[in-house]
């Protein structure tokens, strides 16, 4: 990846926020690497290179400012800085498993697996477009989750060792003490920490993201579609139980403007999880997006796109928890409105779903966990009023998925995704496509089929598409299809909502 070294030093010399995250500072007189909007002094021209992502710089030997903190830097991640648009599909996919913490427990070759490449051919694929190579990647990530759980939190170092990803106190220490020239302790001393840490199994912190951010738009939206016992929708805050490795918990997230960021509460007993639990979070939350760069490309495709941009800067498409959950809910939601699936939804839930005993989530509303595929895949769901059809097609889903355990994950590309997907019984295009938009996380996804899109059309411009003519529209929507629907389908919500 390559940088131009003026415009990156004119940015950095204006202290300009809009690059924070795009690239960073390593100063080679200091062995320090920074952010654009770091308070510092402004090094000399000839004494800084300018790097692509964090990764990329502790690769090459700079370790994190103390005082601008890179990992608090919008995307927060150990690859910030790349950009979607110029990165290959396995490089996107890889970067996700990496978050979730896929190298803190397997080795690179499992990795490597995982997404059909040879290892030789990742690392080159890292380079190119990454800047380091995958493990540096990792270890990136592991130090910087700590490093943010060291400030915003009062958590035990030994807790924050295992719940960043560290396989050992020791390493943990070693590690610092190499980056930093101190312990881990050393850096905690006299910070007062931006959020809190509560009873065993309980931390908050804040996840970052490129302003701005229309958090109305996403908290209604989960707000409509929120299954009751399961997820809650109160004040300013989100709600829900969650599951894994067959561990219960609860989060909460809320809106913190003035950090510019999402304000986590987490309540789950296995802090070592808390790499998985951001990433899925990151996902759902839609923190990655770059609005300015969709903004502009949407606002140069047609007028429409630039009003309804305009209209609604910051505009995230929604994702969700969970990969199966969220197939279940795209099939109960065929052909009938969001209030008959949430219903519907509620009621597999009450029937089939795990009961919560944790006291405190019922106080925040919530009782029960999404069921199992395990437990849905024999079940006869047509007795909660749906055409047995359907049922048939969400124990056909279930079964799907304990057959293969990846198939709701990212495939190599958008048509492939669609392929594996169409491929079950019962699920047809809306179906696929809306999967692909919110679990997927492909931002070139379309449901050219949808009403709700054909309808949003017609109010603004009082024709209505059929679907061949809605697909030959959104060509020109390419890459960021999901978010020209997205921005089609708020504009039937009132703006007050």
């Amino acid at each position: 990846m390559n940088l131009d070294h003026d415009y990156c030093y004119r940015a950095l010399a204006s202290r300009d926020a809009r690059f924070d995250g795009r690239f960073f500072i390593a100063v080679k007189t200091t062995g320090i690497y920074c952010r654009p909007i770091c308070p510092a002094r402004t090094p000399k021209s000839e004494n800084v290179v300018f790097m692509p992502t964090a990764a990329a710089a502790q690769e090459c030997g700079f370790r994190p400012c103390l005082r601008c903190r890179p990992e608090a830097a919008p995307d927060s991640g150990a690859w910030r800085g790349v950009s979607n648009s110029g990165v290959s599909h396995t490089v996107t996919r890889a970067l996700a498993l990496i978050e979730a913490g896929e190298l803190d427990h397997a080795d690179l070759g499992s990795l490597c697996d995982r997404l059909g490449v040879g290892e030789r051919q990742l690392r080159r694929l890292f380079t190119e477009h990454v800047g380091a190579a995958p493990n540096v990647v990792a270890q990136t990530r592991r130090v910087l989750l700590a490093k943010q759980l060291i400030h915003e939190t009062r958590l035990p170092l030994t807790e924050i060792a295992f719940a960043a990803g560290f396989s050992s106190i020791r390493r943990f220490n070693e590690v610092f003490q190499t980056m930093f020239a101190r312990p881990p302790s050393a850096l905690r001393h006299g910070s007062a920490p931006d959020c809190s840490a509560g009873p065993q199994g309980e931390v908050s912190l804040l996840l970052r993201y490129r302003a701005p951010y229309d958090w109305p738009a996403m908290l209604g939206f989960l707000a409509a579609r929120a299954i009751p016992g399961m997820e809650t929708v109160h004040d300013d805050s989100y709600s829900r139980s969650i599951c894994l490795g067959g561990v219960q918990g609860t989060v909460s997230v809320a809106h913190a403007s003035e950090q510019q960021a999402l304000r986590v509460l987490l309540r789950f007993p296995n802090l070592a999880a808390l790499p998985a639990i951001i990433a899925r979070l990151r996902r759902m939350f839609d923190l990655a997006a770059d609005p300015a760069v969709i903004q502009a490309q949407l606002s140069a495709a047609c007028p429409l796109m630039a009003a309804l941009t305009a209209a609604r800067p910051g505009l995230r498409v929604p994702g969700n928890w969970d990969g199966f959950e969220l197939a279940m809910r795209a099939v109960l939601g065929q052909q009938i409105t969001v209030a008959a699936a949430i219903k519907l939804a509620g009621k597999l839930v009450q029937q089939y779903g795990e009961p919560i005993t944790d006291l405190t989530a019922h106080q925040l509303g919530l009782r029960s966990i999404f069921p199992s595929p395990e437990r849905l895949a024999g079940a006869d769901l047509a007795t909660l009023g749906m055409p047995r059809t359907r049922a048939a097609t969400l124990s056909g889903v279930a079964g799907a998925l304990l057959a293969n355990r990846q198939l709701l994950d990212a495939a190599s590309s958008l048509d492939e995704g669609l392929a594996k997907l169409l491929a079950l019984p019962g699920i047809g295009d809306w179906t696929a496509q809306y999967i692909a938009i919110r679990q997927m996380r492909e931002p070139d996804a379309f449901p050219a089929g949808d009403v709700g899109l054909m309808q949003a059309l017609e109010r603004l411009e009082g024709s209505r598409p059929n679907a061949k003519q809605l697909t030959q529209r959104a060509q020109a929507w390419q890459p960021w299809r999901a978010y020209a629907a997205q921005h089609l389908w708020q504009s039937l919500v009132p703006q007050a909502a």
